[in-house]
């Protein structure tokens, strides 16, 4: 069994814990019985040795495993990582909904998406990543009583995603910090204005308007101070075609939209500006989790 699930990119600006969408960069989970517990990872990861002894993935699936019925055995537990650790593309998030998504196929219960947002959502508290990796697509997620609502909606062929990922991590848990205690009314309103507007872009379509929308005074730039290059990735990419700019959750990747045809200059300018830093031209995913 292969359950695979879609990196995620979250806030996407001024939709701060509330906006995400999930781009084609997957992990993949294999589980099959096993008489020993064992475990493998490529790609992403596979350097880190913690991860071998205390890994997140096999601590979720036996915990829902066992919360199902599920009778004591063991496992081989084969990761395939392409999201980047660490660098805001929802890693933690593809962990999560992977393995609660392995113990019920595992198990063959029946599940919904509802379902599997309403368990992973006890493990990682940002909707606006647990839903993409979940849906597929452009989602508005929001939490009320521990539950998830969420809209979520199809992103057409029209536009692509250039990221721009750095060879520095930036933990969400260590970004939150550099942001300040309180806001002023007038930040708070240009956020509302600046969020609401991208949800009617992707609605609508109007991607002209998607570089004032992208506009933020709530985390942006204070989280690119802690990686001060960042601010020329911006520049760089809204000159050479990008419609938006932002930072992809609480970074260090940097998300930028373009229109199709525009990707592959986009991506190339960014990759000789950039030499130190990975440069990927990405398809939207409308899927979300998949079993293969």
């Amino acid at each position: 069994m292969i359950v695979r699930v879609p990196a995620t990119s979250a806030n996407l600006g001024p939709g701060f814990d509330t906006l995400g969408l999930s781009l084609s960069l997957y992990n993949r989970f294999e589980i099959s019985p096993s008489i020993v517990q064992s475990i493998k990872i490529d790609g992403e990861g596979s350097n880190i040795p913690k991860l071998l002894k205390d890994n997140s993935f096999i601590k979720i699936f036996k915990e829902i495993y066992y919360e199902l019925g599920g009778d004591v055995k063991d496992f081989t537990f084969h990761l395939k990582n392409e999201i980047p650790i660490s660098r805001g593309l929802g890693s933690s998030s593809a962990v999560v909904v992977g393995a609660i998504i392995s113990a019920y196929e595992i198990l063959k219960v029946s599940y919904t998406r509802d379902l599997i947002l309403s368990k992973a959502i006890k493990y990682e508290k940002h909707p606006d990543n647990i839903t993409p990796a979940v849906n597929g697509g452009f989602n508005i997620a929001m939490i009320k009583n521990s539950k998830v609502f969420y809209i979520r909606h199809k992103i057409p062929n029209d536009i692509k995603a250039v990221v721009v990922i750095p060879n520095k991590a930036i933990s969400t848990r260590y970004s939150r910090r550099a942001l300040p205690k309180q806001y002023s009314l007038n930040d708070a309103v240009f956020n509302i204005s600046r969020s609401s507007m991208l949800a009617g872009i992707f609605l609508s379509k109007r991607w002209n308007l998607l570089k004032i929308a992208g506009e933020d005074k709530i985390h942006q730039d204070k989280r690119m101070a802690l990686l001060p290059a960042l601010f020329a990735v911006r520049k760089e990419a809204l000159k050479r075609g990008a419609l938006m700019s932002v930072l992809s959750g609480s970074g260090s990747t940097f998300l930028n939209i373009c229109y199709r045809d525009d990707a592959p200059n986009l991506a190339k300018s960014l990759s000789n500006k950039f030499r130190e830093f990975r440069v990927l031209e990405l398809e939207f995913d409308n899927i979300g989790f998949n079993i293969e």
